[in-house]
């Protein structure tokens, strides 16, 4: 009888180890990467969380609202940035729309209408006049915000944000890295059903978030 407890117990401990090695692969292997080649943060002492996103993308439209809910509650020691990924020449026009609302401070104001425009109301916001026209709806400044566009700091900004998409390595949008070591995606956090599961999406990054803690940021 003691020979049978002594096999259940050990049976019940290669169980848990086998649990343990199961959760440590879908995290490590599924839910997240170790980019090779960590990049340099520019957040202090803070956690630095970065958003990849494209206007165009649908699943970066289909992010924001679990986004928009996590960033009310992100721990205080956490510095949120966002960043337009640029993986080819087609998408730099609705980068530029980003850092032009960037620099006439209009990111809060209009970052989500410029999704909706584009994925609820499948307007070309890549079109310099739908573009303009649009903006000018919207209160602003045409002539004012048609400048910015066109200027070399956001041509600068621009360039700077295809280099970044290549830096990180990334594979396509959305992708949130974390401290500048790791990267992770709701497109990593899927259902049986491969649907994408935000509830699992957002502890991961909690997760990343507070291993990054523990690790300095690159230099």
């Amino acid at each position: 009888m003691q020979r049978f407890k002594r096999v259940l117990r050990l049976l019940a401990a290669m169980g848990l180890c086998l649990m343990a090695a199961t959760v440590a692969a879908q995290v490590a292997g599924r839910d997240y990467q170790v980019i090779k080649h960590a990049q340099p943060t520019e957040s202090g002492a803070k956690v630095e969380v970065i958003e990849f996103f494209w206007y165009g993308c649908p699943h970066c439209n289909a992010l924001q609202p679990s986004l928009h809910a996590w960033l009310k509650r992100k721990p205080a020691d956490v510095e949120f940035r966002r960043i337009p990924a640029a993986f080819q020449d087609s998408w730099l026009p609705l980068t530029r729309v980003y850092y032009t609302l960037d620099a006439m401070g209009l990111v809060e104001k209009l970052h989500l209408d410029v999704f909706a425009a584009i994925h609820d109301k499948k307007m070309r916001l890549d079109e310099p006049k739908v573009l303009f026209d649009w903006i000018a709806s919207k209160g602003v400044d045409r002539q004012k915000f048609t400048d910015t566009y066109n200027s070399f700091a956001v041509q600068s900004r621009t360039k700077r944000a295809m280099d970044l998409s290549r830096n990180y390595d990334l594979s396509g949008t959305p992708a949130v890295v974390v401290n500048g070591r790791y990267l992770t995606a709701p497109s990593m956090t899927l259902k049986p059903d491969n649907s994408i599961d935000y509830d699992r999406f957002f502890k991961v990054l909690d997760q990343l978030i507070a291993m990054a803690r523990k690790a300095p940021a690159a230099k």
